[in-house]
């Protein structure tokens, strides 16, 4: 099937980058809510969505928080940052914003829909759609921090490490926050044949079948001393990402020269699962201090 040019024009999705916003919505006290701001129509795939939260009366440009979910890759949601925050009021989001901070929730394409890099390709897609609408809505895109939990720590791991090479759409990174995130797949593979496993999914084959996507996909092999701080959160009696996969990540950003403040968190499993709840408070509390630091005008 073939289309004239004027129609084939007319049949091409419209482009994020100029379509209005949703209508506000007002979840908790002093926060405003875009939800599901289209900000990337993949060419055969679903539209890509964000919501923005944002504190009502703003005082300057905001910093900016990107919020990555996990979900092994293969499922999860943009608004669940886990399940040991589900029962927060006001919720966790809504408190970065009532903290001065723009916090974006991106979905990305999942494995079973794309394997790597399209998920880290269309994150960073998400950082180009905030810096071209910062003026629009109030953001200092220069100042932008990426928090991801689970495989959302890995692509936000992955982005801040390779977000220099992506071109000047993409605003700079100032700071990483990676909670129980994967860095090393073909290392984290208990067996690197085994094409079923969640990294396999991501990589689109075995690990052992294809290890340079699989070092291409693994964060751990992309530090340079051109890399932004990073804050990594691990627990000790993780069970499904062993705490050594933080470890390897913080000892080669130190060895590299940059900043990596590494906190082992005792007791704790995956999705700080058997942590008191103090203890996730805790976790949470150091996350916004290290994106306060990472975004104040100072640190720029």
């Amino acid at each position: 099937m073939s289309l004239a040019p004027d129609l084939a024009a007319l049949l091409a999705p419209p482009d994020p980058a100029g379509l209005p916003l949703p209508p506000a919505a007002l979840p908790a006290p002093g926060v405003r809510l875009l939800r599901g701001v289209p900000y990337l129509v993949p060419d055969g795939h679903r539209p890509l969505e964000l919501d923005l939260w944002l504190p009502e009366e703003p005082e300057g440009p905001l910093p900016v928080i990107v919020f990555v979910h996990g979900g092994a890759w293969r499922t999860g949601l943009r608004g669940d940052p886990g399940p040991a925050f589900r029962s927060w009021q006001p919720g966790p989001f809504a408190r970065l914003a009532q903290a001065g901070f723009a916090v974006a929730c991106p979905a990305y394409r999942l494995s079973g829909e794309a394997v790597h890099p399209a998920q880290v390709d269309d994150l960073s897609a998400a950082l180009a759609w905030l810096h071209g609408r910062a003026g629009e809505l109030g953001l200092d895109s220069a100042r932008t921090v990426l928090w991801g939990e689970s495989a959302g720590g890995h692509l936000a791991a992955l982005l801040a490490l390779t977000s220099g090479s992506r071109g000047p759409s993409v605003p700079p990174v100032t700071g990483c926050v990676t909670w129980y995130a994967p860095t090393d797949l073909l290392a984290l593979a208990e067996d690197p044949a085994d094409g079923h496993t969640f990294e396999a999914m991501l990589v689109g084959g075995a690990p052992a079948d294809v290890p340079d996507r699989t070092r291409d996909a693994s964060p751990l092999h992309h530090v340079t001393g051109d890399a932004p701080p990073f804050l990594v959160l691990h627990g000790t009696e993780d069970h499904i990402i062993p705490s050594d996969q933080g470890v390897r990540l913080a000892a080669a950003l130190r060895e590299a020269g940059v900043p990596a403040d590494l906190r082992l968190i005792d007791g704790a499993d995956h999705l700080w699962y058997g942590l008191p709840d103090a203890e996730v408070e805790r976790c949470f509390a150091l996350s916004l201090g290290f994106s306060r630091d990472r975004t104040a005008r100072s640190s720029r």
